[in-house]
Order: structure tokens, then C-alpha cells, then sequence
């Protein structure tokens, strides 16, 4: 009884065990193949950072040069900077000065003409006037001012005479003769002067000249704007 009732059973689960084989047989996974070659997706995406590289490495170099045209207009600004700074330091020139020291003399004659040394400095702004050799010697180009006054006692044989030089060129000359009493003279010029430019005064020669306490005898001059 017992074997008649396990052999059916038996052959239901055979029958069963066919069919779950047989069925597995077809079965198929739960995703479908790519539609598409990944080479060729690699190749594009590799295309397409190349591009990107190539526009972050032009938008550099134009950074690049915007910096550096900033920075050049930085060094011309401060260049202009420093221009202006020296000008408005070498703008402030302005000297007055006379021959008379502590006695009164005369100065001359010479046998040719010699420069005047102004030792009584009462104004020497910027420090262009030299005491010791009686030059100026200007300090930035621009445009300059001098004034220059002589005088003597009167005399028949000498007048008092005196000449402004620029370097080694006579400019102007303040020149008066007096038989009697004291005669001056004097004369005025605008220069246009380089940097390094000199100006002094001479003497005639075979002229003399005087000064005293009263300081007849002067040398002046100014910065009027630089150029």
C-alpha cells in the first residue's frame, strides 16, 4: 500500500523537475545589450575633454595677457607716479646770493674774464647753487628765471661789467661806467635749461666791481616749471 501510493508521488516530482529544466532552458537575463559601441563613446568623451583643454588653455593665455598688459599699466602709472614725485621735489629750486661776505672789497680787474663766486647765500632751495664755485647747475629739465645785478664806484679807466654764461656760452651782460658816485646795472633771462645745465657769472676783463653790506653785487634764480 504504501509503495503504490510513493510511486506516483515520485513521478510527480520527476514530471516537475522536467518542466523547472526544461524552462530554465529559455530563460533570458533581465537587461538588454548595450545599443551602442563604447569605443566610440570612449573616442567622443576623449574628443570632448581635448576641446575643453584646448578652450581652458586659451582662456588662460587670455588671462595671462590681461594681467600682463595690468601689470604694465601699473609700472606706467607708477612711473608717472615717481615723474610726478621728482617734479614737485625738483620743482621747489630757488637761490639768492651776493658777493659780500664779512668786509667790503672790490673785486677786480682781471686780466680776462673770470667767475664771479657768491659766497652770501641767503636762499639756495634745492641746493642747485654751489658757494664754493658760484654755479648753478640745474637739477631737472625745465624752464628758468636769473637775475643779476652789478655796481662800482665810479671810475674813468674800469666800468663795472659782469656777463651770465650758459655751460660755456654768453647769454646776457649787465655792463655801466661812472666817472663819479656809484653806478649798477643790471639784466634778466629766461632759460630753457637740460638736466645738468650750468649757469654762472663773469667778470669783463680789466672791469671791477664792488659790494658790501648793502649787496649790490647779487646772482638770482628759480625754477619757473619743469618740461
Amino acid at each position: 500500500m504504501e509503495l503504490a501510493v510513493f510511486f506516483p508521488l515520485l513521478l510527480l516530482v520527476c514530471s516537475a523537475s522536467t518542466g523547472s529544466v526544461t524552462k530554465n532552458a529559455d530563460y533570458k537575463p533581465p537587461y538588454e545589450p548595450l545599443p551602442y559601441d563604447i569605443h566610440a563613446v570612449l573616442s567622443d568623451m576623449k574628443a570632448e575633454i581635448g576641446q575643453l583643454q584646448k578652450r581652458n588653455e586659451a582662456q588662460t593665455r587670455r588671462q595671462n595677457t590681461e594681467v600682463d598688459m595690468l601689470k604694465n599699466e601699473l609700472k606706467k602709472q607708477k612711473t608717472e607716479v615717481d615723474k610726478l614725485k621728482q617734479q614737485l621735489h625738483g620743482g621747489q629750486v630757488a637761490f639768492s646770493a651776493s658777493l659780500y661776505t664779512k668786509h667790503r672789497r672790490h673785486f677786480g680787474p682781471f686780466k680776462k674774464r673770470t667767475p664771479l663766486v657768491y659766497k652770501y647765500v641767503v636762499t639756495n632751495i634745492g641746493h642747485a647753487y654751489d658757494s664754493n664755485t658760484g654755479i648753478f647747475t640745474a637739477p631737472l629739465r625745465g624752464a628758468y628765471h636769473f637775475e643779476f645785478h652789478v655796481g662800482a664806484h665810479g671810475d674813468k679807466r674800469r666800468a663795472a661789467g659782469v656777463l651770465l654764461y650758459k655751460n660755456e656760452h654768453h647769454v646776457f651782460s649787465a655792463y655801466e661806467q661812472q666817472t663819479a658816485h656809484y653806478g649798477s646795472a643790471s639784466n634778466s633771462v629766461s632759460l630753457i635749461l637740460e638736466k645738468g645745465d650750468k649757469v654762472s657769472i663773469r667778470m669783463f676783463a680789466n672791469r671791477r666791481v664792488y659790494d658790501d653790506h648793502n649787496h649790490y653785487c647779487t646772482f638770482s634764480g628759480h625754477l619757473m616749471f619743469t618740461m
